[in-house]
């Protein structure tokens, strides 16, 4: 098992216990509660599965059980495999709790076919979902075709991606690292270095704050394991060329400023972003929304 595997599977078995506290709807205005993007991503999942009418559905990187619980829910049969076993087991929980198979949850890599292959034999969903699992993949086409070899033609598949392009907007040192490491590479050093020291004299380079450790545990924080940005433009090609038509952006956690500035303004900022949330097609999404999810049929 890899390092960074290793890491992963550390900082998800400590967060199992409070996890759950992403979904409360009770909190999506109170601003002592993290933003409510778990919930608003929920949201967006819920809505589409009503609509296309979905019988089943296989969740990689299962959690908690939150949302396999609520698709269980419509009357939906609900797999799900992940490498945390702490998540493992609450889901498990969660999905007895809600009066649904907690064997059909059960420890699993999709970078590794043969943790879930026997499992599942020749199986196959017509829908998949996959939240919080590619920022922390080694290899992306191993994962994506892995995904796409689960799913039945016609299926339809929900992946979610940390947004690259939104460090465009952040105007911190994510702003700097784009800049320079995606959208001049290929321009030359001395070039780089007069555009890196006027980036340093102009953004806040001491934001955003980097998390070594997971709160209230010596577990590793969310920076301090692979935790891996997309850029949306990129990744749309990636389906196609694997077979995917119909390919949608949803975008959820949206910003109504720069992140370092909500503490000017708490409650106007989160009132703001909730309200932003209402259209997840919005082109300003590229750029106001951390993260985003690729809908897709597959051919």
């Amino acid at each position: 098992m890899s390092k960074d595997k290793n890491s992963v599977i550390e900082h998800y078995d400590a967060s199992a216990n409070t996890s759950h506290e992403l979904y409360d709807e009770q909190k999506v205005y109170d601003i002592s509660a993290p933003y409510p993007a778990n919930y608003l991503r929920l949201q967006l999942l819920l809505k589409s599965f009503k609509i296309k009418k979905i019988k089943d559905v296989l969740e990689v990187g299962v959690g908690e059980g939150t949302p396999l619980s609520a698709l269980g829910n419509l009357g939906i049969d609900v797999w799900g495999f992940d490498i945390s076993p702490e998540m493992i087991k609450k889901s498990k929980e969660n999905l007895l709790k809600n009066n649904l198979n907690p064997e059909q949850i059960f420890l699993g890599d999709i970078q590794n076919s043969k943790t879930y292959s026997e499992i599942l034999s020749d199986k196959k969903f017509e829908s998949l979902i996959a939240m919080g699992v590619m920022p922390h993949v080694e290899n992306d086409s191993v994962a994506l075709e892995n995904i796409s070899s689960l799913v039945k033609s016609g299926g339809t598949i929900f992946i979610e991606f940390r947004n690259k392009l939104f460090s465009l907007f952040t105007s911190n040192r994510n702003t700097a690292e784009f800049i320079l490491n995606d959208l001049l590479s290929e321009v030359d050093d001395k070039i780089k270095s007069i555009v890196k020291k006027e980036l340093e004299n102009r953004l806040r380079m001491d934001m955003p704050p980097i998390r070594t450790e997971l709160e209230n545990s010596n577990a590793p924080g969310y920076d301090a394991i692979l935790s891996k940005y997309h850029n949306p433009f990129e990744v749309v090609e990636k389906f196609k060329k694997l077979g995917f038509k119909d390919i949608n952006i949803l975008w959820y956690h949206y910003h109504p400023a720069m992140p370092y500035l909500e503490k000017n303004a708490p409650e106007i900022f989160r009132k703001e972003a909730i309200t932003l949330e209402q259209d997840p097609t919005n082109w300003r999404g590229y750029f106001l929304c951390s993260a985003f999810i690729i809908e897709a049929v597959k051919k």
